[in-house]
């Protein structure tokens, strides 16, 4: 089995490392900026470093390959599988890492499929530089199962959900409403915060409270809370968004919240449980979805 990477940065390198530590040689790539006078040197550096042999085009690896893997910007997903269309045929297994949306996977599955090649759309979980080719991974597609098979003997950490392009994004993007979420939400807090020169305090309050549940029983609780209580919380933004102007911070997050927490109000989930804070996150999911 031979593998090729159409776009050689962080994850084409990582992965790579990996890789080759697991006995895969041979291993050949295409990044456009490979001759770029800023980055072409870390990109050469980096291909010595993990034992890959830079082509000059993306058609040059898909010819070669028998499984290729595009690691490009989700905005250059599409033209990377277009550029490489012309060398793809039934013995190919076109794999696609890019986060990009679902509509767009299920694009490059067309493409790839109109030359008798499959598609997998594979959705990296986790960090590269921690797990490297060992980073837990999300497939779905026409070439799942072929491409796990192939990649068994590296032990990548590989988990099919479906047949269908576009599903193992779909969950990795629905993870990220949390995780650039909470990204975002921390640096506005800490941004008020910093203003006030109160960041001890409110981390060491905001630790203990998160620290004192996992996951799932701070999410039951939170959730369960705000359903009953979302009118009152929603004015309590208000005010928060009225402090942050007070002393220039831009309350972006915090407006997000207010808005959310006045959705949740309109589902009129206080009335529904009768004003009492049920037990579970799944309770107000179904309350919400419900007709009644």
């Amino acid at each position: 089995m031979k593998l090729g990477f159409i776009g050689f940065g962080e994850v084409g390198y990582e992965i790579s490392k990996g890789l080759k530590k697991e006995g895969c040689s041979g291993i050949i790539a295409f990044d456009p900026m490979a001759n770029d006078p800023g980055y072409g040197k870390l990109i050469a550096k980096r291909a010595k470093e993990a034992d890959v042999c830079l082509l000059s085009g993306p058609t040059e690896v898909a010819a070669q390959a028998d499984v290729i893997i595009a690691a490009v910007p989700g905005s250059k997903s599409l033209q990377a599988a277009l550029g490489a269309i012309a060398a793809l045929d039934s013995s190919k297994v076109y794999v696609d890492v890019s986060t990009c949306s679902p509509n767009t996977k299920k694009k490059i599955a067309e493409a790839v499929g109109s030359k008798g090649a499959t598609f997998v759309d594979c959705a990296l979980m986790g960090a590269l530089t921690l797990h490297q080719h060992k980073v837990p991974a999300i497939v779905s597609g026409s070439g799942s199962d072929k491409f796990m098979q192939l990649m068994k003997p590296y032990h990548m950490a590989l988990s099919k959900i479906s047949e269908i392009p576009g599903d193992a994004i779909a969950l990795k993007l629905i993870r990220s409403i949390y995780m650039k979420g909470l990204a975002t939400l921390s640096v506005e807090m800490l941004e008020a915060a910093s203003t006030l020169k109160v960041e001890p305090l409110v981390l060491k309050s905001i630790g203990g409270s998160i620290n004192a549940a996992t996951f799932e029983e701070m999410l039951n609780f939170l959730v369960t809370a705000s359903a009953i209580h979302a009118e009152r919380q929603a004015h309590e933004m208000s005010d928060v968004m009225e402090m942050l102007v007070e002393i220039g911070v831009d309350p972006t997050m915090t407006e997000a919240t207010k808005k959310r927490l006045e959705w949740l109000k309109s589902k009129r989930l206080k009335e529904k449980f009768q004003g009492v804070q049920p037990a579970k996150w799944e309770d107000v999911v179904q309350a919400w979805n419900s007709e009644s």
